[in-house]
This record gives C-alpha cells, sequence and structure tokens, in this order.
C-alpha cells in the first residue's frame, strides 16, 4: 500500500469540567486527508482547499511535522504528497489542528505497515498541537484518533482511558463563525484555584464519568459545571451566557464552551431536544448579526479510520 486517504473526526476538549482531560469525537464532521509515499524524500503538502493561509511547508504544517516526526523516530527519510480538506475552521474549538494531526500520524502509520501503536501515534499527534497552541494535549488528538470519550489520566507518562457512554447522549454544537486561537484563550486562564473550587471541581468530573459510564442523565447533567475555563473564556464568546440558559431552558443536561471556544455545545436527552436547542441558537445568533453553524451528533465510537487506500 503506497497510498490512502482517511477520516479523522472533529472533537469536543474539555467537556464541561474536564480541562485538558476530557475528549469525545463527534459524528459527521471533521478531515479527509491524502497521503501518497513517494520516490524521493521531499514531503509535499498541497494547497488546502478554502485556507490559503495556512502554512505549507512540512516544518511549520501541523501534517508536516507529525509526519517528520514520526520518520524521524524510525530513522528514516520518506517523501510523502499530503493533500487535506478541511471541515472544520482553525480556532472553532472542534479539534482542528487534532483533526490534521490525528489524520496525519494515522495515516502514515498504515502506509509503515503499522509501526506505531495507538498511544505511540497520540505522542506524535500531540506534536501537532503543540506547533499551534504551545501545549502538547491530549484531550483533541486522543478523541480523533480513538473515538468515543475519552480521559487523559496521565501525560508523565501517557494513560488514556477510553469510557463507556450513553448510545442514546444527543450532542448539538454551535459554532459562531469568529475564530478563538487556542493559544490566547489559554493565556487567560488562572494558574491557581483555591481548595474549595478545586474540591467542587472534581466532584463534578466524577459526577459527569460516572454518568456517562452508568447511562445516568441526572448524573450528567449535575457534573456539567465547569469552574475553570467556562467562567474566563466565556467573555471572548459573544451572546455565550444567553445561550447558554437557551439550552438550559429547553432541556439540555448541561452546556459548556467546546475547547477553547468559540463553539458551544449541550447534551440531551435525545435528537429531537438537539435539534429543538440547534434551532434556538440558529435563530439566536441570528439577532446578533453573527453566523453561525449548527451540528447534531452522537458520541462517535469509530475514531480516525481509513477510508481508501492502494
Amino acid at each position: 500500500m503506497n497510498k490512502i486517504k482517511v477520516f479523522a473526526p472533529a472533537t469536543i476538549a474539555n467537556v464541561g469540567p474536564g480541562y485538558d482531560i476530557l475528549g469525545l469525537a463527534l459524528e459527521g464532521v471533521g478531515e479527509h486527508l491524502e497521503m501518497e509515499l513517494l520516490d524521493s524524500d521531499e514531503i509535499i503538502i498541497h494547497p488546502i482547499p478554502d485556507y490559503p493561509d495556512l502554512p505549507l511547508t512540512p516544518n511549520e504544517n501541523i501534517a508536516g511535522i507529525v509526519a517528520k516526526a514520526m520518520l524521524n523516530h524510525l530513522g528514516r527519510k520518506q517523501g510523502l504528497s499530503i493533500k487535506i480538506q478541511k471541515a472544520v475552521k482553525p480556532g472553532s474549538g472542534l479539534g482542528s489542528s487534532g483533526c490534521t494531526a490525528a489524520a496525519t500520524a494515522f495515516a502514515l502509520n498504515e502506509l509503515l505497515d503499522t509501526a506505531f501503536t495507538p498511544l505511540e501515534l497520540v505522542e506524535f499527534a500531540m506534536l501537532g498541537e503543540k506547533a499551534t497552541s504551545g501545549k502538547a494535549h491530549a484531550d483533541n488528538v486522543a478523541a480523533s484518533l480513538m473515538g468515543g470519550f475519552c480521559i487523559i489520566k496521565s501525560y508523565h507518562p501517557l494513560e488514556i482511558l477510553n469510557i463507556p457512554f450513553p448510545k442514546d447522549l444527543q450532542i448539538v454544537v454551535a459554532h459562531p463563525q469568529i475564530e478563538v486561537k487556542t493559544a490566547d484563550s489559554k493565556k487567560i486562564l488562572k494558574k491557581e484555584m483555591i481548595l474549595p473550587d478545586v474540591i467542587t471541581q472534581m466532584g463534578n468530573i466524577a459526577a459527569l464519568i460516572s454518568g456517562l459510564t452508568t447511562s445516568n442523565f441526572d448524573w450528567i447533567r449535575s457534573g456539567m459545571n465547569d469552574l475553570i475555563a467556562e467562567p474566563i473564556r466565556s467573555y471572548l464568546i459573544p451572546g455565550f451566557r444567553q445561550a447558554k440558559s437557551l439550552a438550559m431552558e429547553n432541556g439540555a443536561l448541561g452546556c459548556s464552551i467546546s475547547g477553547s471556544g468559540p463553539s458551544i455545545f449541550a447534551f440531551c436527552e435525545d435528537a429531537n431536544q438537539a435539534i429543538e436547542i440547534g434551532d434556538k441558537w440558529s435563530q439566536y445568533y441570528t439577532g446578533l448579526e453573527v453566523d453561525s453553524v449548527i451540528y447534531s451528533s452522537k458520541i462517535n465510537p469509530k475514531g480516525t479510520h481509513k477510508i481508501e487506500s492502494s
């Protein structure tokens, strides 16, 4: 096999109280990447449709950074042709850079006859995240690569848990068409928390995970409260508090910021509720004269996967 096309799903990271440790994969939205082995040792990244400002040099592009790290680890020089089709905008809060990193790591590993384990692929993909946000966080790339709902239990060493989740849990996402850079949104967060808030945050994480693993929607609802990122990052998102109130008034189990924003998401008990909240969000952002894109999805158990190969 010298050519492959893969799909990497978009993700929601942090997931309420789980700052930098929780991530989930979405259905139906993500990134397509096509990779081909070349006879030369040159890595060619083709122009990315609709995103002319993204760098194409291997040392600056996420795909190039991840691919070079993998090849260097093997002590191998290998030319590559990489074509990327993005359906998730950079700065959306839906893991755009994580999609590219995950797709690259998975595709190259397949072409190298699976030289690396899934956990090693996450570590390589994290290098792409570090290039864009300044921090090698794993919540986006782990969820995109592995699918499902992931817990980053530890970074040193890297430990990732993939846990059960309610198959009928529905997610609705609103992406206001503005950009919030992850690196900027990380800078504004507080460096310390008082002990009572730490205890509350840990309790919320425990309730959320317990609710997910046992399909207990009441526990999911009680755990979806974030004291770290949401109170500060919400100021970067137009109308966040009102949008959250709309979701909760219409029965959402919880609502929070997706990643670093500006996308927001809500957990819903069924598809009808998600559609209703999505419609209300769309109308709300129209009233603010802010374009928005609405997604409705379940948690995607599949992760990054091959579409075609030759």
